[in-house]
Formats: structure tokens, sequence, C-alpha cells
């Protein structure tokens, strides 16, 4: 499955994302605000706080979850992104994106903890 033109312009431009992954017995972790970009017809979130962050270390539990953000309710997969390019343009895109919030903010996502995150989110 793949998104729609609909839902990439939808997500892609909503200043947050809600996202809540599944936690091992199958039940939703609660929803999570975070920052979400797109680069070409794909969808990226990172963990500002790294590795570290609750709702990145549930993704890593069972690998998916579910998204809300631009009026689109999904369920989803989380691919890690490892590409060093994938994740250059995607630095672009969030300095782009989030540029308003000053580097005090932006500048994290942008470091190799939070670019160790970096997932795709994959529609099911």
């Amino acid at each position: 499955m793949s998104w729609t033109s609909t839902e990439l312009d939808a997500i892609g431009t909503a200043e947050e994302l809600e996202i809540s992954p599944t936690q091992g017995d199958g039940t939703p972790q609660g929803p999570v605000t975070i920052w979400v970009v797109r680069v070409g017809d794909d969808l990226y979130v990172r963990s500002y706080r790294g590795r570290e962050g609750a709702w990145f270390q549930t993704t890593q539990i069972r690998h998916e979850g579910h998204i809300q953000a631009g009026g689109i309710d999904k369920d989803v997969t989380f691919a890690e992104e490892k590409d060093p390019q994938v994740n250059d343009q995607i630095d672009t895109v969030y300095q782009t994106k989030y540029s308003r919030y000053g580097p005090r903010y932006v500048d994290p996502m942008l470091a190799d903890e939070a670019r160790s995150t970096t997932l795709k989110l994959l529609p099911r």
C-alpha cells in the first residue's frame, strides 16, 4: 500500500502529527505530538529525545501504530531510515519547514541522536 497524493499533501503540510505506537500487548500508547516531514512520496518522523524517547522506544517493539495529521487518520508501519543521503534530505526539510522555531528546537532534530531515530511511515 502507498500514500495517496491527498494523504501526502495533508500530512506533509501539517504542522504536527499525533503518533500512537502499538505497545507489546497490542494496545496503542497514548498519542504524542511530534513533527513530520515529507520527502518526495515518503513521510518521516524523528524523536527529539533520540533513542531515549518513550514513543520511539515503543515503536521498536512492534514497528506499528497509528497517526493523525492534517485530517488523516491512518494505521502505519514504522521502518527505520538509515540511508545518509535520504537523512540529509530530511534534515533540509526539517530546517525549511520548522525554521521559524529557531535553532533551539530545530538543531536537536538534525543531531546524530535524532537522525538515528528516523522512521519512514508506511501506510497499512
